[in-house]
């Protein structure tokens, strides 16, 4: 929904545009107040989406993940006959799946970039000092001013900016602001998915050489049905995430997103070069802190500054 900013605000608005305006989410005398204390009180609190299979989903993703590193550690490499072999690559699968899942809670629990509810006030347009004849985009259904680029999401009940897609596997919007996170995660779960396929060939390969007893703790056929299974998964999220991170690659290079591409949307934007691009959405020249998920990690405020007898605060 549109409409125009006419040359004397307030003054020259037809009485249909203002229903226009208006009638989808009116507000009462000092509700704009309101709107401002909880948009404020949003970004202080953290962000989770209460999606039933979002939430489904990224349990999933954790308990696949803590399965990989189950049979990598208990069922490969402790009953490895070489110390250095079972050391370095526990230390390496370990690493990489903490950073993998580090960065999916980055990417579920940060806001994606959502629009302030209800923002589309008369008080907030003409604070805007828009010229003449500018066209302001509002959405129906949460009645914010839509900025340029920025999609509804069903699911997330929010305007987004610079919306990718929403991953119910992270149970987020991919979008302005977790970008980075969600390129991190899908890069860490290729790379963990690939060395969990290297070792399951190394050992079968010795499984077939020696005595299948002498090569793991469990028994041949429990053996067996777990590195089948790891095979499995690790293939699995190998083409999935690896596909996803060469799409995230290509739309961060190209400035464009994918619900863009897929409605063929002509830009109406000036696009960013690749390193402008790439710069934008990890943050800086180019540095070992775009590997990073760590990187920028501030501490949500779970609870309010008190003030005690003494007159110190306290802020956790």
């Amino acid at each position: 929904m549109s409409y125009f900013v006419p040359h004397h605000q307030g003054r020259m608005f037809s009485g249909h545009r203002l229903r226009d305006v208006e009638q989808p989410c009116p507000l009462a005398d000092g509700e704009e107040e309101a709107v401002e204390r909880v948009s404020h009180s949003e970004a202080q609190q953290l962000w989770l989406i209460k999606d039933c299979c979002g939430m489904v989903c990224a349990f999933i993703t954790w308990s696949l993940v803590f399965f990989a590193d189950f049979v990598v550690i208990f069922v490969m490499l402790l009953p490895s006959r070489s110390f250095w072999y079972a050391v370095i690559n526990g230390v390496a699968f370990n690493s990489l799946a903490i950073l993998a899942l580090a960065s999916h809670l980055r990417t579920m629990l940060t806001d994606p970039g959502a629009v302030p509810k209800g923002n589309a006030t008369k008080e907030y347009m003409e604070s805007l000092q828009l010229k003449p004849g500018a066209v302001i985009y509002k959405c129906p259904k949460c009645c914010s001013i839509k900025p340029e680029r920025a999609h509804h999401c069903s699911i997330c009940k929010r305007c987004i900016r610079k919306m990718d897609h929403h991953c119910p596997w992270v149970n987020n919007c991919v979008g302005e602001k977790n970008q980075r996170f969600f390129v991190l995660f899908t890069m860490y779960i290729a790379v963990i998915s690939g060395h969990a396929l290297a070792l399951c060939g190394y050992q079968f390969i010795t499984c077939v050489q020696v005595q299948w007893n002498e090569c793991s703790d469990f028994s041949p056929p429990v053996t067996m049905m777990l590195m089948i299974f790891l095979c499995m998964e690790g293939l699995l999220f190998l083409t999935f995430t690896a596909v996803m991170f060469s799409t995230q690659l290509h739309s961060i290079c190209n400035d464009e997103t994918v619900i863009e591409r897929m409605k063929n949307e002509k830009p109406t934007w000036e696009r960013q070069t690749r390193w402008a691009g790439l710069r934008s959405v990890f943050g800086g020249p180019p540095s070992l802190l775009w590997m990073s998920p760590f990187a920028g990690l501030k501490l949500p405020n779970f609870f309010p500054k008190r003030t005690w007898r003494g007159g110190v605060e306290f802020s956790v």
